[in-house]
């Protein structure tokens, strides 16, 4: 197997500059190229009614001048970091090394920039990169007068510019692609396409909110609130009140009532409405610009479906788009880079399949150079490859959904519906948490984090026959289920979302020793719209092999300890009959 860095998921860590998340790489210098200078700019902006200081650096390559003009490169850091974190000063060296202007600054209320904390708002953080293009183009200049007139220009005063950076730094690039079309390319990495999903995920369809991920959630939120502690001389303009101090008002709002627990129809819609304003699911009808989009295999904050989401809404409207499945995300899950994997703090971009990918797709919309190879529509890393050379598969499509199995009432999952037996289990969740997926606790202080367990009584499990042959699981599962719950029946219409019952999806990997292993810790938290009705969960995607003599086991519980849960007790019995019962399908290659 290839070596890894170890997991990585503390949100605190982004307060010192991880700007991606990802660990230090262990080896593999930056490609070297041409020399560059770096100069520090600052530029007035006017955003989100409040005037303040956009804070960035300036990297020419040497020899590109007014005669001798370059594309551009626009960077941004992740939540928390500044334009002077590994990442992303990593990027504006990366990039000028190769003959690229870069731009990189620190977003909205980080490092030494203005404003508030708007969530990558497309009319606030959007607009602000948006003046940064002007700069670009020669349409403005920076506070000292400082112009950029050695930039390609397609048309005056319009820049060839293309953005990549990771989460924060992703949907960034989203959000000013929406309110400025001459922004030519786009590589947003481990991003989120809606943050009602994000925060508070239902895996269901059915319009009520899901179950708080309330670690994840409140690392961010007292990154964000302690800044005005933790940083001396704080720009005044990055001050809002005392009951909200660095955020807008409204993401303050958002995050109080998610701590609640409690989820009344005004709340719950203006809740809803808002996060999904400043998320790409509510504009990327307006982006136009070719996105190579690159999302981590181990990540619960922002999961594979939040970039399958995204790909398919904007392949639908015509834009070129590209998706690779990467292993690491914010949960960690990076292999050692000399195995092939990219690490922008390391600009090992012609070593790496995404950084070849990336230059591929800058070559193409940026040097405008036809005949570069964008590469195939889909690709994923296979992590039981030791080759590094091989261990990237790809796709001309996502893969469908191929294999049923069958919750069968004595606890197996059977190929065939006439394997079903009758029968009926019933679980009941307690007082407090009693399953565990991870914790982001035990990172932020360097404590191990527990394997994953459920607590017997509290959950339900259905176990295959052990596998024949290696089976490989790529993208995300979907189980067809139906509960009964009167408990939950009597309090779901009580006009509070938060009444409903909740449970969690998962499906594990059972080693023929009986160990078992949740794959990337990921969980499908469930908020059930209508406990009389069978609905549908769409779990996570993952990139698994089971191997042959393993069992795959579908588990439902009724609490994990990194979201709410259930208000009250609510037991939940699942009835199976050969004609009435849950099915489990999975994207299994071949068949």
């Amino acid at each position: 197997m290839p070596r890894r860095v170890p997991r990585f998921r503390a949100p605190l860590a982004l307060a010192l500059g991880a700007a991606l998340t990802v660990p230090l790489a262990l080896t593999a210098p930056a490609a070297a190229t041409g020399p560059f200078s770096v100069t520090a700019l600052k530029f007035t902006v006017r955003a989100g009614g409040r005037t303040c200081t956009v804070d960035a650096d300036l990297y020419r390559p040497a020899g590109v001048d007014r005669s001798h003009p370059a594309p551009a490169v626009l960077a941004t850091n992740g939540f928390g970091g500044s334009k002077s974190d590994g990442s992303t000063d990593a990027i504006g060296k990366a990039f000028a090394r190769r003959g690229y202007v870069s731009l990189v600054y620190s977003g909205l209320g980080f490092g030494r920039s203005g404003c508030l904390i708007s969530l990558d708002d497309p009319g606030i953080d959007g607009t602000a990169a948006s003046r940064l293009v002007d700069f670009l183009g020669g349409e403005r200049a920076a506070d000292d007068g400082t112009r950029a007139d050695f930039v390609t220009l397609d048309s005056a005063g319009d820049p060839r510019v293309g953005m990549v950076g990771g989460s924060y730094g992703g949907a960034i690039q989203l959000a000013t692609a929406a309110v400025d079309h001459r922004v030519d390319a786009l590589v947003p990495l481990i991003t989120w396409n809606d943050l009602a999903y994000s925060l508070d995920p239902n895996n269901t369809a059915g319009g009520v909110p899901g179950a708080f991920k309330w670690q994840w959630t409140n690392g961010f939120y007292l990154i964000g609130e302690s800044r005005p502690l933790t940083v001396p001389n704080l720009d005044p303009s990055r001050i809002n009140s005392l009951a909200c101090r660095h955020f807008v008002t409204e993401a303050c709002e958002t995050i109080r009532t998610l701590n609640s627990g409690s989820y009344p129809a005004r709340a719950t819609a203006e809740l809803l409405a808002y996060l999904r304003s400043v998320s790409p699911v509510s504009y990327l009808n307006r982006v136009e610009a070719p996105t190579l989009l690159v999302q981590g295999q181990a990540d619960s904050l922002f999961n594979l479906n939040e970039a399958t989401a995204t790909y398919q809404t904007l392949k639908a409207q015509g834009v070129p788009t590209r998706m690779i499945w990467q292993s690491w995300g914010h949960s960690g899950g990076m292999t050692d880079p000399a195995a092939g994997e990219l690490d922008l703090t390391q600009g090992n971009l012609e070593s790496s399949y995404v950084g070849r990918r990336i230059l591929a797709w800058f070559d193409r919309y940026l040097h405008r150079r036809t005949d570069a190879d964008t590469g195939p529509a889909f690709a994923y890393y296979r992590d039981w490859i030791t080759d590094p050379n091989r261990a990237y598969a790809t796709a001309a499509h996502l893969p469908a959904r191929t294999r049923k199995l069958y919750l069968s009432g004595d606890g197996k999952l059977v190929d065939n519906r006439r394997k079903v037996a009758r029968g009926s289990r019933t679980y009941r969740n307690g007082p407090v948490p009693t399953s565990h997926s991870e914790s982001l606790l035990t990172g932020t202080v360097g404590l191990p984090d527990p394997a994953p367990y459920d607590t017997e009584g509290t959950y339900l499990g259905w176990s295959s026959a052990p596998l024949t042959r290696a089976t490989d699981v790529v993208g995300a599962p979907r189980a067809a289920l139906k509960v009964v719950s009167p408990q939950a029946e009597r309090t779901q219409n009580s006009g509070n979302a938060a009444d409903r019952l909740v449970l969690f999806a998962k499906l594990y990997d059972v080693a023929p020793d009986g160990t078992q292993t949740l794959v990337h810790r990921l969980v499908a938290p469930v908020r059930v719209p209508d406990v009389t009705r069978s609905f549908t969960v769409t779990l996570p995607g993952i990139v698994h092999r089971y191997e042959k003599g393993h069992r795959l086991r579908f588990v439902i519980a009724a609490s994990d300890d990194a979201y709410f849960g259930n208000r009250g007790i609510k037991p939940v019995t699942v009835v199976s009959t050969p004609d009435d019962t849950g099915v489990l399908e999975l994207p299994v290659l071949g068949g």
